[in-house]
Protein backbone atom coordinates (compact mmCIF):
# COMPACT_ATOMS: atom_id res chain seq x y z
CA UNK A 1 0.00 0.00 0.00
CA UNK A 2 1.44 3.00 -0.94
CA UNK A 3 1.05 6.06 1.01
CA UNK A 4 -1.61 8.58 0.97
CA UNK A 5 -3.55 11.43 2.54
CA UNK A 6 -6.14 9.18 3.11
CA UNK A 7 -3.91 6.47 5.15
CA UNK A 8 -1.92 9.65 6.72
CA UNK A 9 -5.31 10.79 7.94
CA UNK A 10 -6.04 7.83 9.77
CA UNK A 11 -2.80 7.63 11.58
CA UNK A 12 -3.91 11.35 12.66
CA UNK A 13 -6.97 9.64 14.56
CA UNK A 14 -5.37 6.99 15.39
CA UNK A 15 -2.50 8.79 17.21
CA UNK A 16 -4.76 11.38 18.54
CA UNK A 17 -7.48 8.21 20.09
CA UNK A 18 -7.15 8.16 24.02
CA UNK A 19 -4.73 11.18 24.50
CA UNK A 20 -3.79 14.99 23.65
CA UNK A 21 -1.19 16.05 20.91
CA UNK A 22 1.14 18.71 20.16
CA UNK A 23 0.63 19.07 16.58
CA UNK A 24 3.78 21.11 15.28
CA UNK A 25 2.93 23.55 12.52
CA UNK A 26 -0.76 23.14 12.99
CA UNK A 27 -2.91 26.02 13.69
CA UNK A 28 -4.83 26.88 16.85
CA UNK A 29 -8.52 25.92 16.87
CA UNK A 30 -11.02 28.41 16.51
CA UNK A 31 -13.76 28.93 19.12
CA UNK A 32 -15.94 26.34 18.13
CA UNK A 33 -19.09 28.32 17.84
CA UNK A 34 -20.56 26.94 15.16
CA UNK A 35 -19.88 23.00 14.14
CA UNK A 36 -18.74 21.78 10.93
CA UNK A 37 -21.43 19.08 9.58
CA UNK A 38 -19.05 16.25 10.12
CA UNK A 39 -17.71 17.32 13.54
CA UNK A 40 -20.78 14.96 15.03
CA UNK A 41 -18.91 11.53 13.35
CA UNK A 42 -15.33 12.60 13.08
CA UNK A 43 -14.79 14.30 16.85
CA UNK A 44 -14.68 17.94 17.83
CA UNK A 45 -10.83 18.31 16.35
CA UNK A 46 -11.85 17.11 13.07
CA UNK A 47 -10.64 19.88 10.94
CA UNK A 48 -11.50 19.38 6.62
CA UNK A 49 -9.14 22.70 6.15
CA UNK A 50 -5.95 21.88 3.93
CA UNK A 51 -2.97 21.17 6.44
CA UNK A 52 -0.18 20.27 4.56
CA UNK A 53 -1.65 19.09 1.67
CA UNK A 54 -3.90 16.34 3.46
CA UNK A 55 -7.47 16.27 5.27
CA UNK A 56 -6.76 16.59 9.47
CA UNK A 57 -8.78 14.39 11.45
CA UNK A 58 -8.04 15.15 14.84
CA UNK A 59 -10.29 13.16 16.97
CA UNK A 60 -9.05 14.09 20.74
CA UNK A 61 -10.77 11.84 23.32
CA UNK A 62 -13.55 13.46 25.18
CA UNK A 63 -13.05 16.45 23.41
CA UNK A 64 -12.01 19.70 25.23
CA UNK A 65 -12.69 18.27 28.47
CA UNK A 66 -11.68 14.41 29.45
CA UNK A 67 -14.61 12.33 29.94
CA UNK A 68 -14.57 10.81 33.36
CA UNK A 69 -13.92 7.25 31.71
CA UNK A 70 -10.87 8.85 30.11
CA UNK A 71 -9.69 10.01 33.56
CA UNK A 72 -9.64 6.85 35.04
CA UNK A 73 -7.80 5.78 31.79
CA UNK A 74 -5.62 8.50 32.64
CA UNK A 75 -4.85 7.62 36.21
CA UNK A 76 -4.43 3.88 35.17
CA UNK A 77 -1.53 4.80 33.11
CA UNK A 78 0.21 6.88 35.89
CA UNK A 79 0.00 4.05 38.29
CA UNK A 80 1.22 1.69 35.92
CA UNK A 81 4.05 3.91 34.95
CA UNK A 82 4.48 4.29 38.59
CA UNK A 83 4.66 0.73 39.13
CA UNK A 84 7.39 0.00 36.03
CA UNK A 85 9.32 2.89 37.40
CA UNK A 86 10.18 1.62 41.01
CA UNK A 87 11.12 -2.03 39.33
CA UNK A 88 13.27 -0.13 37.38
CA UNK A 89 15.03 1.43 40.64
CA UNK A 90 13.05 4.75 40.18
CA UNK A 91 11.23 6.50 42.00
CA UNK A 92 7.94 7.92 40.08
CA UNK A 93 4.61 9.40 41.80
CA UNK A 94 1.26 8.78 39.59
CA UNK A 95 -0.48 12.43 39.44
CA UNK A 96 -3.84 11.79 38.90
CA UNK A 97 -4.58 13.53 35.40
CA UNK A 98 -6.97 16.37 36.92
CA UNK A 99 -3.91 17.33 38.80
CA UNK A 100 -1.60 18.12 36.01
CA UNK A 101 -0.96 21.80 35.11
CA UNK A 102 -1.64 22.56 31.60
CA UNK A 103 1.17 23.03 29.33
CA UNK A 104 2.68 26.27 27.94
CA UNK A 105 1.97 24.48 24.89
CA UNK A 106 -1.57 24.58 25.94
CA UNK A 107 -2.09 28.04 26.42
CA UNK A 108 -0.30 28.84 23.08
CA UNK A 109 -2.94 26.92 21.12
CA UNK A 110 -5.95 28.52 22.68
CA UNK A 111 -4.55 31.75 21.27
CA UNK A 112 -6.78 33.15 18.58
CA UNK A 113 -5.32 32.69 14.95
CA UNK A 114 -4.27 36.13 15.14
CA UNK A 115 -2.38 36.47 18.15
CA UNK A 116 -0.46 32.96 17.86
CA UNK A 117 0.62 34.27 14.57
CA UNK A 118 2.02 37.23 16.20
CA UNK A 119 3.74 35.20 18.56
CA UNK A 120 4.82 31.78 17.02
CA UNK A 121 4.13 32.21 13.43
CA UNK A 122 2.81 28.59 12.50
CA UNK A 123 4.54 27.29 15.41
CA UNK A 124 6.94 25.32 13.38
CA UNK A 125 10.56 26.95 14.00
CA UNK A 126 9.17 29.03 16.66
CA UNK A 127 8.65 26.37 19.23
CA UNK A 128 11.38 23.35 19.98
CA UNK A 129 8.72 20.50 20.46
CA UNK A 130 11.34 18.26 21.88
CA UNK A 131 11.67 20.21 25.38
CA UNK A 132 9.96 19.60 27.73
CA UNK A 133 6.57 22.14 27.48
CA UNK A 134 7.51 23.53 30.93
CA UNK A 135 8.51 22.11 34.88
CA UNK A 136 5.71 22.23 36.81
CA UNK A 137 7.03 22.54 40.12
CA UNK A 138 3.78 21.80 41.75
CA UNK A 139 4.48 17.68 40.10
CA UNK A 140 6.47 15.89 42.58
CA UNK A 141 8.27 13.71 39.25
CA UNK A 142 9.73 17.45 38.99
CA UNK A 143 11.38 17.62 42.23
CA UNK A 144 12.75 14.03 41.92
CA UNK A 145 13.79 14.44 38.77
CA UNK A 146 15.61 17.79 39.30
CA UNK A 147 17.21 15.80 42.34
CA UNK A 148 19.30 13.38 40.54
CA UNK A 149 22.80 13.71 38.81
CA UNK A 150 23.25 14.49 35.01
CA UNK A 151 24.01 10.99 34.34
CA UNK A 152 21.07 9.61 36.58
CA UNK A 153 19.13 11.78 34.88
CA UNK A 154 19.58 10.80 31.76
CA UNK A 155 19.31 7.20 33.05
CA UNK A 156 15.82 8.29 34.26
CA UNK A 157 14.45 9.71 31.12
CA UNK A 158 15.38 6.40 29.49
CA UNK A 159 13.38 4.61 32.04
CA UNK A 160 10.65 6.62 31.45
CA UNK A 161 10.45 7.14 27.85
CA UNK A 162 12.28 4.63 26.44
CA UNK A 163 14.13 4.71 23.01
CA UNK A 164 12.57 8.39 22.22
CA UNK A 165 13.79 9.87 25.60
CA UNK A 166 17.37 10.96 23.90
CA UNK A 167 15.46 12.63 21.47
CA UNK A 168 15.55 9.45 18.78
CA UNK A 169 13.45 9.43 15.68
CA UNK A 170 11.72 7.33 13.66
CA UNK A 171 11.99 6.37 10.50
CA UNK A 172 8.64 5.12 8.77
CA UNK A 173 8.49 3.88 5.25
CA UNK A 174 6.46 5.79 2.79
CA UNK A 175 4.91 2.15 2.01
CA UNK A 176 2.76 3.02 5.18
CA UNK A 177 3.48 -0.47 6.18
CA UNK A 178 4.06 -0.84 9.85
CA UNK A 179 6.12 -4.14 9.90
CA UNK A 180 8.89 -2.17 8.14
CA UNK A 181 8.74 0.99 9.75
CA UNK A 182 11.80 1.42 12.09
CA UNK A 183 10.13 1.68 15.42
CA UNK A 184 11.72 1.76 18.99
CA UNK A 185 12.25 -1.32 20.59
CA UNK A 186 12.20 0.29 24.32
CA UNK A 187 8.78 2.32 25.00
CA UNK A 188 9.79 2.92 28.60
CA UNK A 189 7.82 2.93 30.96
CA UNK A 190 5.36 5.32 30.18
CA UNK A 191 4.83 3.88 26.53
CA UNK A 192 4.29 0.49 27.85
CA UNK A 193 1.84 1.74 30.67
CA UNK A 194 -0.25 3.47 27.46
CA UNK A 195 0.13 0.49 25.20
CA UNK A 196 -1.33 -1.87 28.44
CA UNK A 197 -4.35 0.84 28.79
CA UNK A 198 -5.48 1.68 25.59
CA UNK A 199 -3.83 -1.13 23.49
CA UNK A 200 -0.78 -1.17 20.58
CA UNK A 201 -1.05 1.46 18.27
CA UNK A 202 -0.65 -1.04 15.53
CA UNK A 203 -3.73 -3.13 16.78
CA UNK A 204 -5.61 -0.10 16.88
CA UNK A 205 -4.58 0.59 12.56
CA UNK A 206 -5.83 -2.81 11.52
CA UNK A 207 -9.45 -2.32 13.14
CA UNK A 208 -9.97 0.70 11.82
CA UNK A 209 -8.94 -0.62 8.35
CA UNK A 210 -12.42 -0.75 7.23
CA UNK A 211 -12.45 2.32 7.39
CA UNK A 212 -9.81 2.94 3.72
CA UNK A 213 -12.85 4.02 1.68
CA UNK A 214 -13.97 6.87 4.26
CA UNK A 215 -10.91 8.61 4.67
CA UNK A 216 -10.55 8.34 0.70
CA UNK A 217 -13.83 9.67 0.06
CA UNK A 218 -12.88 12.65 2.19
CA UNK A 219 -9.63 13.54 0.34
CA UNK A 220 -12.33 13.31 -2.19
CA UNK A 221 -14.14 16.22 -0.64
CA UNK A 222 -10.85 17.80 0.56
CA UNK A 223 -10.85 17.85 -3.37
CA UNK A 224 -13.93 18.95 -4.21
CA UNK A 225 -13.68 22.05 -2.09
CA UNK A 226 -10.39 22.80 -3.50
CA UNK A 227 -11.59 22.69 -7.17
CA UNK A 228 -15.04 24.61 -6.36
CA UNK A 229 -14.93 28.11 -8.41
CA UNK A 230 -15.45 30.17 -5.56
CA UNK A 231 -12.61 28.67 -3.85
CA UNK A 232 -10.27 28.61 -6.40
CA UNK A 233 -10.88 32.93 -6.80
CA UNK A 234 -10.80 33.25 -3.04
CA UNK A 235 -7.57 31.72 -3.14
CA UNK A 236 -6.58 33.57 -6.10
CA UNK A 237 -7.16 36.47 -4.20
CA UNK A 238 -5.27 35.33 -1.34
CA UNK A 239 -2.41 35.17 -3.28
CA UNK A 240 -2.43 38.36 -4.51
CA UNK A 241 -2.88 39.72 -1.18
CA UNK A 242 0.43 37.97 -0.39
CA UNK A 243 2.12 39.14 -3.17
CA UNK A 244 1.56 43.07 -2.17
CA UNK A 245 2.27 41.98 1.46
CA UNK A 246 5.67 41.41 -0.11
CA UNK A 247 5.65 37.59 -0.24
CA UNK A 248 5.06 36.26 -3.56
CA UNK A 249 4.65 32.95 -5.19
CA UNK A 250 2.09 31.01 -2.98
CA UNK A 251 -0.40 29.54 -4.80
CA UNK A 252 -1.84 27.19 -2.31
CA UNK A 253 -3.59 27.85 1.32
CA UNK A 254 -0.93 25.45 2.77
CA UNK A 255 2.18 26.60 1.28
CA UNK A 256 3.64 29.01 2.94
CA UNK A 257 3.46 26.39 6.10
CA UNK A 258 5.57 24.30 3.70
CA UNK A 259 8.15 27.01 2.45
CA UNK A 260 8.93 27.29 6.47
CA UNK A 261 9.08 23.68 6.76
CA UNK A 262 11.40 23.18 4.30
CA UNK A 263 13.19 25.97 5.17
CA UNK A 264 13.85 24.51 8.78
CA UNK A 265 14.34 21.12 7.18
CA UNK A 266 17.47 22.99 5.62
CA UNK A 267 18.67 24.54 8.30
CA UNK A 268 18.20 21.36 10.62
CA UNK A 269 19.81 19.37 7.96
CA UNK A 270 16.99 16.67 7.60
CA UNK A 271 17.05 15.00 4.29
CA UNK A 272 14.75 12.15 2.84
CA UNK A 273 15.57 9.45 0.68
CA UNK A 274 15.62 10.21 -3.06
CA UNK A 275 13.69 6.98 -3.58
CA UNK A 276 11.54 8.61 -1.24
CA UNK A 277 11.09 5.18 0.87
CA UNK A 278 11.77 6.79 4.18
CA UNK A 279 10.52 9.91 5.99
CA UNK A 280 11.75 11.23 9.64
CA UNK A 281 9.02 12.15 11.78
CA UNK A 282 10.05 13.17 15.57
CA UNK A 283 10.55 16.42 17.05
CA UNK A 284 14.40 17.59 16.70
CA UNK A 285 15.85 19.68 18.85
CA UNK A 286 17.29 22.92 18.05
CA UNK A 287 20.15 22.49 20.34
CA UNK A 288 23.02 22.34 17.50
CA UNK A 289 21.18 25.10 15.35
CA UNK A 290 23.25 27.61 14.24
CA UNK A 291 21.20 30.33 16.81
CA UNK A 292 21.67 33.05 13.84
CA UNK A 293 19.85 31.70 11.49
CA UNK A 294 17.13 29.89 13.44
CA UNK A 295 16.51 33.89 14.73
CA UNK A 296 15.93 34.92 11.39
CA UNK A 297 13.90 31.84 10.31
CA UNK A 298 11.73 32.56 13.25
CA UNK A 299 11.65 36.46 12.06
CA UNK A 300 10.87 35.13 8.28
CA UNK A 301 7.70 32.36 9.96
CA UNK A 302 6.42 34.90 12.49
CA UNK A 303 5.80 37.64 9.44
CA UNK A 304 5.02 35.53 6.84
CA UNK A 305 2.62 33.85 9.05
CA UNK A 306 0.88 37.35 9.99
CA UNK A 307 0.19 38.10 6.53
CA UNK A 308 -0.90 35.17 5.59
CA UNK A 309 -3.72 35.06 8.75
CA UNK A 310 -4.43 38.67 7.49
CA UNK A 311 -4.91 38.12 3.56
CA UNK A 312 -7.03 35.14 4.96
CA UNK A 313 -8.96 37.01 7.19
CA UNK A 314 -10.06 39.24 3.70
CA UNK A 315 -12.70 36.59 2.60
CA UNK A 316 -10.82 33.15 1.80
CA UNK A 317 -11.76 32.02 5.14
CA UNK A 318 -15.32 33.05 5.20
CA UNK A 319 -15.22 31.43 1.54
CA UNK A 320 -14.10 28.36 2.24
CA UNK A 321 -15.49 27.33 5.29
CA UNK A 322 -19.24 28.10 3.70
CA UNK A 323 -17.99 26.13 0.73
CA UNK A 324 -16.52 23.39 3.20
CA UNK A 325 -19.84 23.28 5.13
CA UNK A 326 -22.27 23.46 2.29
CA UNK A 327 -20.34 20.10 0.90
CA UNK A 328 -19.68 18.43 4.18
CA UNK A 329 -23.85 18.62 5.26
CA UNK A 330 -23.84 16.90 1.49
CA UNK A 331 -21.48 14.54 2.47
CA UNK A 332 -23.13 13.67 5.67
CA UNK A 333 -26.56 13.02 4.43
CA UNK A 334 -25.00 10.59 1.31
CA UNK A 335 -22.49 8.43 3.52
CA UNK A 336 -24.13 8.88 7.33
CA UNK A 337 -24.25 5.33 7.70
CA UNK A 338 -20.91 4.53 7.23
CA UNK A 339 -20.02 8.05 9.54
CA UNK A 340 -22.07 6.46 12.30
CA UNK A 341 -20.33 3.27 12.31
CA UNK A 342 -16.97 5.32 12.05
CA UNK A 343 -18.27 7.31 15.14
CA UNK A 344 -19.11 4.30 17.21
CA UNK A 345 -15.74 2.24 16.68
CA UNK A 346 -14.35 5.41 17.90
CA UNK A 347 -16.27 5.58 20.79
CA UNK A 348 -15.31 2.28 21.74
CA UNK A 349 -11.37 2.41 21.51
Amino acid sequence: MKTSRTALALVAVLALAGCGTNDPGAAPQEENKDKSPLAEYMGEGYSSAPVGGMTRVAVRAGGPESSEEQLAKQRKVEEATAGCMKAAGFEYVAVPPEQQEKSKFDDAFNLPPDKFAEQYGYGISTIDWSKPAGEDDSNPNTKIRNGLSATAKKAYDKALNGQLGDGNMIAIPADGKANNAKRPTDLGCRGQAAEQVFGKGQDKVDSFSKFESLFKDLEALRKRVETDQRVVEATSAWSDCLADAGHAGFAKPDDPRTKVSQKLDELMGTKNQPNGKSVTVGPPSFDKVDSQKLAELRKFEIELAKADQGCKAKGYEETAKQVRYEKEKEFVEQNKAELEQFRDAMAER
